[in-house]
């Protein structure tokens, strides 16, 4: 895979090579439930990587700046900031407990020296600001230097406080709270090119928010039938288009992209496109329609393509024509065979997230047994690659990996029966502007980079 925003496969020639960066969190067996990483984003210049679990928390790592003493240090992240973003609740009108688990992460564009970023989970948004503080005032006329009131009666003179430096430190602190607006679970949420105001989604209704105002919001998509029997699909994912603050798609659990057009109606009940890949009668099964699902939908950066998700391929969608994907790559087609097992082991119903490259020439998505695939769009390659830990010496070149279907297995084959699906990455990250990918793995997080960098 040739040129610097391209996408990996270690097969040779002028291809990019993917080599081991860092990994972070705990190695033990035994995986605490709220340790498992449920999101992860990158911002906007990439310098900031954040991630949520189940547990309520975000983490966020930087990139560590140039070191001429550690010339490798380059493209390490390091934690930023660690904090607390969501707790559990109760909901007493309906007897439910809310959990605290991140659904979603998405960074607002950096206007000053502070970021801001959206965290939701499954009914509760909220807007944080992560700011930096190195220095303190000291020297205040009605307080001492250990906080204490002074008696104004006995000042003799008065002091122009300074400020003094101090150790770094790093403060999250909640902006907006945005509640009340989901009667189901949010599935998605994305800020508008305008940087005003972002969409929220859940199974049935889609709200539009402004971000300066966390008492209403305005309902643009409602598939909610009168009587809740006829109801056939939900809706899986949503995004605003990147450049054109008018335009949002949004994906079904039957396997179909809706674009709407927020200049034609104040409700966008009618789309404007309807993007669906007519079925193959001779392939219909059982599981046709928990596999046509979507379970996510991306634009590219240049606004031109869609990307979704489904349980066995990733497909890519001019938006100038709804007839039929113009590219379709199969994830884990291996798996087709085993579909029966994984309805019983709820595998089936994993939603498996994708991501394109800054360039757009490559998109990943994850499988199972810690293994994640990329796809090359130039030159129709794709590779298999492995999140382990075995793997993880410094800038330990990652092999590529085969899966043995049936039939003499050979030496670096694994046979589709030993796959672990306990072991699945559902969450991935690709830098906006370089090549350096970020990889969850239950609670651990992995990241890649080229091996030019």
């Amino acid at each position: 895979m040739a040129g610097a925003g391209g996408g990996g496969c270690p097969a040779g020639g002028n291809d990019l090579q993917w080599c081991f960066s860092q990994v972070k969190g705990a190695i033990d067996e035994d995986v605490a439930e709220a340790d498992i990483i449920s999101t992860v984003e990158f911002n906007y210049s990439g310098d900031l990587l954040a991630t949520g679990d189940k547990g309520g928390r975000v983490v966020i790592f930087q990139r560590e700046q140039e070191n001429k003493s550690r010339p490798h240090s380059r493209g390490e992240y390091n934690v930023y900031s660690t904090f607390q973003s969501h707790e559990p609740e109760f909901d007493y009108l309906k007897s439910l407990e809310i959990e605290e688990k991140i659904n979603k992460i998405r960074w607002l564009p950096q206007q000053n020296a502070a970021h801001f970023l959206l965290s939701t989970n499954d009914k509760t948004i909220k807007l944080w600001k992560i700011s930096e503080r190195d220095k303190r005032a000291e020297g205040y006329n009605l307080k001492d230097e250990d906080g204490r009131l002074r008696d104004p009666f006995r000042l003799t003179a008065l002091r122009v406080p300074i400020l003094k430096p101090m150790d770094l430190m790093v403060e999250a602190s909640p902006r907006r709270i945005f509640a009340n607006a989901h009667t189901y679970h949010i599935n998605s949420i994305s800020v508008n090119s305008d940087h005003e105001t972002y969409l929220s989604a859940d199974d049935l209704r889609i709200n539009l928010w402004h971000l300066e105002i966390t008492d209403r919001s305005f309902n643009i998509v409602d598939i909610k039938p009168a009587n809740m029997e006829e109801l056939t699909e939900v809706i899986t994912a949503a995004e605003f288009h990147p450049h054109q603050c008018n335009v949002f798609v949004y994906s079904s659990s039957k396997g179909t992209i809706r674009l709407c057009d927020m200049r034609s109606s104040a409700l966008c009940d009618r789309h404007s496109k309807f993007f669906e890949e007519p079925e193959d009668p001779s392939s219909r099964s059982f599981f046709s329609e928990i596999i046509s699902s979507i379970s996510d939908v991306k634009f590219s950066h240049s606004g031109r393509y869609m990307m979704t998700r489904d349980y066995l391929s990733v497909k890519v969608w001019d938006l100038n024509m709804e007839s039929r994907p113009v590219e379709t790559h199969q994830v884990h087609e291996y798996l087709r065979s085993k579909l029966c097992s994984l309805y019983e082991n709820d595998c089936i119903f994993d939603k498996f997230e994708c991501c394109w490259s800054g360039s757009d020439s490559a998109i990943m998505t994850g499988s199972y047994n810690n293994f994640f695939r990329m796809f090359d769009r130039n030159t129709r390659r794709d590779v298999t690659l492995e999140a382990s830990r075995e793997n993880s010496k410094p800038r330990a070149s990652l092999k590529p990996r085969k899966v043995c279907t049936g039939g003499k297995r050979k030496k670096d084959e694994i046979s589709v029966d030993s796959l672990d699906f306990n072991k699945k990455i559902l969450h991935t990250a690709w830098h906006p502007a370089g090549n350096v990918i970020a990889v969850a793995a239950t609670n651990n997080l992995y990241i890649f980079q080229d091996k030019v960098n």
